[in-house]
Order: structure tokens, then sequence, then C-alpha cells
């Protein structure tokens, strides 16, 4: 049956606002930002996505915005856009009309990204490269965008509000958290439904986290040479969609209200959901790569150009960098991130290269537009808001230099936490400046403890297992020789490469796994945990298994006896965590009394005095004490990351009673003490952590 001739369509002029496909109940508005565009056609599809039925051209441009309402098309219809204009690349333009191409404001899509030449804007193998032009239509091998209804029933949803100061966060992938659960139903797992299943939720709460934090969640698809390998994108990093889910993690005929169900669960749960964004770059690439959206639709507004306009200037590593500068851009990004609050209902995002996002070419302000823009937002002002603080660009390296507001990863309190406890010299002023809440770093413009997120681990990298079994790399799974990843891990495999038997190196594996959480769960900031590293996850030693969909990525639902003690130690640990404000990062505690409320911190030396500059730069010594002190409540922890036991002596009297709340020899984390020792003198064990409490005065003598 032939497309029906475009006058028998009713096509009326619509609104340029707002942005995207809008249904109003009754027809869908069609709006499209172009600023360069000549002609835009608005495609319509079967319900299966594989023929074009009809092809309308939008009448309006307003605004530079290109518009049209059509009050027979409803939510479910497929659509797609073809974009007239010039193809000049070396003027920045890439315009194809040959090429489907998807809506960026689209809430849904529906089908899979088939890599094929005709997804390219020239010719593949010509001489000329991008400066070639492709006629073949690309419409068969493109996902199509889908007009959605919105509404959502959500009931009493009350999102948890979990204060920064006791907010635990759990960096988990929505695959990896459900694909290995057999209690799940089998078309639930990998999916958003999937993740709201009660087991998945009853470990979390069991565990004690109080966020989830989703690796990319909005579409993305595989790369092409990716799938040539047979291989995937796992990860995400590589977003199409800024306003729809990832179609992978929807049912077989899902659609947005089942990421709207997951979190609606957490939330009864009282866990908050917090999204990995990538507004950094698109999938797109580089000037080889495919046009599949904002290339086609106008590339010279979408993306930074270089001072030759037919290349990016890129500060991602990924081929280009969305240009924030471009106030129709920075719209479609803050419009992005209030749509998942406002209804989704999501609790923050943590922001992938994010300084990128704080650029003007070649230089970062935290004035930056886009930052600027966010600190101003109601909508977003009550939100989490965490950025990954580097990028590929100069000066790209801007930990401690966000706006105040902001959380940002804190690199520098795993690299000196791995290496401490790896047992390398001359870390003890680093470690624990990091313990404190690495205020030398955040400790301005009123920022708080809690800006600094604390891990050991991420998913870029080893898990904790592997950095305790691994002092090297193993990532040949990848295809690319092991060339791929970081060599950079500070980790050491305790005395043989990867699996062992032997009892001795079990041994120490699990006592410096203790040690590193322990570490983490106790300082100030906020600790991020990696899913799985709670129960023991590997990867075999592979540090960048972003392209691994296997169990090599999947939480294990069903482990060893040896780390389900490691994951009650991590829960308890977090028990310890919870009850004790002094572990809360509300404010710095600094050395000497706060007066707000009467707390102070004290670094002493395992001979109970307190450590003086000249201990400090010992590079022979690796151990430390930490006084902390708030009210009637005294707490010491004791940590020793060399090869020998040491004497330790107690301050305050020989007769009080101290309680052992965390022992890392014993596998001990009891946030009631319920083990004690007497005051005066102990011994540490080589490679320990060691946590006391006492309610005595130091002083004095007298009990509290």
């Amino acid at each position: 049956m032939d497309a029906p001739a475009i006058a028998e369509r009713r096509i009326h002029p619509g609104s340029d606002v707002p942005l995207g496909a809008t249904w109003d109940g009754s027809g869908t508005n069609f709006a499209l930002f172009s600023a360069h565009a000549e002609k835009v056609e608005l495609c319509l599809f079967d319900n299966r996505g594989k023929r074009e039925i009809e092809r309308i051209e939008l009448p309006e441009f307003t605004h530079q915005v290109w518009h049209g309402y059509l009050p027979d098309v409803r939510p479910g219809q497929l659509y797609g856009y073809r974009v007239h204009g010039p193809y000049a690349p070396e003027a920045g333009h890439r315009f194809n009309p040959h090429k489907l191409l998807l809506d960026p404001y689209a809430l849904q899509h529906r089908g899979n990204l088939r890599w094929h030449e005709s997804l390219f804007g020239y010719k593949i193998g010509n001489p000329q490269e991008d400066l070639s032009f492709s006629r073949r239509d690309s419409a068969s091998a493109m996902p199509k965008s889908v007009v959605v209804d919105p509404a959502h029933t959500w009931g009493g949803d009350r999102r948890p509000d979990v204060p920064w100061g006791r907010s635990v966060v759990y960096e988990a992938h929505v695959g990896g958290m459900t694909m290995g659960h057999e209690g799940i139903e089998q078309p639930l797992r990998g999916t958003f439904e999937g993740l709201a299943d009660p087991h998945v939720i009853d470990h979390l709460v069991t565990l004690g986290v109080t966020s989830i934090e989703l690796l990319p969640v909005q579409a993305f698809y595989d790369e092409g040479l990716l799938t040539e390998k047979g291989l995937v994108n796992w990860w995400g990093y590589s977003t199409l969609g800024f306003f729809a889910p990832a179609p992978r993690y929807l049912t077989q005929d899902g659609g947005l209200h089942e990421f709207k169900l997951m979190v609606r669960r957490l939330h009864e749960a009282g866990i908050e959901v917090i999204m990995d964004v990538v507004y950094n770059h698109t999938a797109e690439g580089n000037q080889m790569g495919p046009t599949l959206s904002f290339r086609g639709i106008d590339n010279a507004s979408y993306y930074t150009l270089a001072d030759d306009p037919r290349y990016y200037f890129d500060t991602t590593g990924c081929g280009n960098s969305l240009n924030l500068r471009n106030s129709r851009v920075l719209q479609m990004v803050m419009d992005s991130l209030r749509y998942w609050v406002e209804d989704c209902h999501v609790d923050g995002f943590r922001f992938d290269l994010a300084t990128t996002l704080g650029r003007d070419r070649d230089q970062y302000s935290e004035h930056a537009i886009f930052l600027e823009a966010v600190r101003q937002d109601p909508v977003l002002a009550g939100v989490k808001l965490i950025a990954e603080p580097w990028d590929t660009g100069p000066n790209g390296y801007q930990v401690g230099n966000f706006p105040p507001g902001w959380a940002e990863w804190n690199d520098r309190y795993r690299d000196n936490t791995r290496a401490y406890w790896r047992g390398d010299a001359g870390l003890l002023r680093q470690v624990s400046g990091n313990i404190l809440g690495s205020a030398e770093t955040f400790a301005h413009a009123g920022r708080r403890p809690w800006a600094s997120v604390n891990f050991v681990t991420a998913h870029d990298g080893f898990t904790l297992m592997d950095l305790v079994s691994y002092n090297e790399k193993h990532n040949e799974e990848n295809g690319e020789n092991n060339h791929d990843g970081h060599s950079h891990n500070l980790s050491w495999n305790c005395g043989e490469e990867g699996e062992t038997d032997d009892p001795e190196i079990i041994e120490l594996r699990d006592r410096q796994r203790r040690n590193l959480m322990a570490t983490q769960l106790l300082s100030q900031g906020t600790p991020m945990i990696l899913m799985g590293d709670e129960r023991g996850r590997t990867q075999n030693g592979n540090n960048n298994a972003y392209c691994q969909p296997g169990p090599i990525n999947w939480l294990d639902w069903a482990p060893s006896e040896r780390n389900l003690e490691f994951e009650a130690f991590t829960r308890r640990l977090l028990q310890v965590r919870a009850s004790r404000g002094l572990f809360l990062a509300e404010r710095y505690l600094h050395s000497g009394p706060d007066a707000r409320a009467n707390r102070f911190a004290r670094w002493v030396r395992p001979d109970g005095e307190e450590m003086t500059s000249e201990d400090w730069e010992n590079d022979g010594s690796r151990a430390v004490g930490l006084l902390l002190h708030e009210a009637t409540t005294y707490l010491l922890m004791l940590m020793n990351a060399s090869d020998v036991d040491i004497e330790c002596t107690l301050p305050g009297d020989a007769g009080r009673t101290w309680q052992v709340l965390v022992d890392t020899v014993e596998g001990l984390a009891d946030p009631e003490g319920e083990t004690s020792v007497q005051g005066g003198a102990l011994t540490l064990s080589s490679r320990s952590l060691l946590l006391l409490e006492t309610g005595r005065d130091l002083e004095n003598g007298r009990d509290e």
C-alpha cells in the first residue's frame, strides 16, 4: 500500500514550545530545534518500525524551531526526522536527508541500532572520506522515536531525601544487579523491573546503603567495532537520547512506566535513585562517525567544533564534545535534568567527565554557563549533584574546584588509600587528610566533608577482590591485546597472581579487603561502594570490563561462605558508621575543640603521643592513630599498614575499658562493642585496623 499523499493529512502550525513530540490528549505537537536547516520532514512509521508510511514537511519555523501539529497522531506512533540543509563539512554542516534522525527530545526509542554503511553521511571507503556524500537511506538500520503519553500514577511516592551527611552510595548496573538472580523472572532479568524486584531491594536495604547510583540508563547503543567482535557497550557511556530510557532495560513491550515503577519501589524502601548521566559527548563520535541524530539535525550548533570546523574540539576522548555554550543545547540538557527529576522522580545525578560541562573550550570555570544554570535552577536545588571532576582536555583535572552544592569523585582518596594499605611509604599525611574529608581540597566556600565522594573502587578499574588479587591488568578478552585500561592500579596480589588455594594468601587478601572497606566507611565524606564488592565480585583481573556482557559483570547472588562473611562485615561497618555521629560528614573535624559541638580530631603515634611534623615526614612510618571526641564519647582508630606487629599505648588512664567496634584481623565489626580491652597498651597486628570506643574522660579518668 502506498503512503497517503501529504494533502490527505491534516497538519496545523502547532507551537515551537515545548520541544519534542508532545501528546496533549487530542493530537501531537512536533517541535525540533535546528538553526541552520532549510527544511525538516517528519517521517511516520508503521507499528513495527519497518515501513515509512508518511513523510510530512513541518510547516513553521519560529525562533529556530521547526514545528507542526498533527491532530490524528496518538501515543505509540513511531517517527523520525529527515533534515535538509547544506552538506559542507568544511563549514561545519553535515545535513543529509537520506539519514533518518532520532528526535533529541524523544521520551522513548523503539528498535535497535543495526550497524550498516547507510548510517554514515559520507561514502565509506571513498578517498574524500567525510567530504563525500552518501545517498543510501538509513531508516531500516535506525531505531525510531516514539510518541509517549508520560502520565503515570505515582500514588504516595515520597523522596527519601537522605541528608548528604548520612548518605552511602552504591554504584550499580541495571543488568549486572539482576542478570544472575534465579529468583527474578527470566524476562525481567536485566531490566528496570528486575531491579525493582524485592530480592534486589532487600539486599540493598539489608546492606545499609541509602542511594543507588545507576550506570547510564539513558538511551545508548553498541558501537560498530564492538558488535564486530561480538561484544557490547555494557557500561553505556555513549548516550544518544537524553530523555529516553535505554531500550535494553525495558521488557519486550515495556515503556517509560517501568523506570518509574522501579523508582517508586526503591523510594518505598527508603533508597534514593541517582542517575549517571553523559552530557559531555554523544554516540556519534568524530567526523568519521555515523549520522544518527544531533549531527544531522544541526552539527554546528550541537557540537563544539575545532578551528577547522570540519573537525571536533574534543575534551572527552570520545570524538566530540557537546556545545553547552549554545543556548538551545544548554536548554536541552537542563530540560533533560528537570524531566528526570519532575516526571521520573529521580533524586540526583552523577555527571560523567563533568569538567567538559564547565568549559569554555580550553578553560574550565566554576562560573561556566552550565554550572551557573544548575546553581540557580529551583528544580535541581533539592537533588544530589556529583561530578566526575576531570576530562581529557587541557587543565582537565579539577578535583575540588566545582561550585558549592556539588559533591565530587575523589580519586586522590582512592589512590592514597590503595597505596597506603599496599604498604607504600610516605603516605601518612595524605591518608590522614583524606580520612578527615580532604579538607585541604574541599573546605572552602562553605563546602562540607560530604563533598568528597570517597571510593576505593568504581566501575572503571579493579573490583575490590581483584585489587588484592592482581598486580597487573588482564584485559585480553576485550580484544585490544591488553592495551586498554589503566596500568597504574596501585594493587597488590598478596603473593600470587590471580586465584589461589594458599590459605595464608587468602587470609591476607581478606584482611586487606577488610582494611580497605573499613577505612572507606569510617572516613569523613560520602562513601561509595562498588556493586558486588561486598560479596567478593571478581572480573578475573579485567580492569576495563566495559564491553563484557556475561557473568564477569554480574553480581554473584550465590556467594561463597567466605564472601558472605565479608558481606556481613560490611553490613556491620555501615551500622557502626550510621550509629555514631562522629563518622557522619556534617562538619569538618579539625585538631582542637570545635566551639559549636565540643568535637575534635587528634592524630597520635603508636606510643600515644600526638604526631609532630617530623612524624608526618617519616617515610618509614606506616602506623598512626586517630582519636575522635564528641561530648562524652571517644573513638580511637588505629591503622598499621606495615608487615610487622606494633605495640601501641592507648591514651588516658590504664584502668578504663575500651569497646572493640572494628577489628580487621578478627573480621569483627560490632556496633554494640561487646568485646572489650583494658587500657594501657595493646599489640596492633600487621596490616590491620582497629576501632575502639570509650565513654570515660581521657583527661581526668572520670566515668561519663
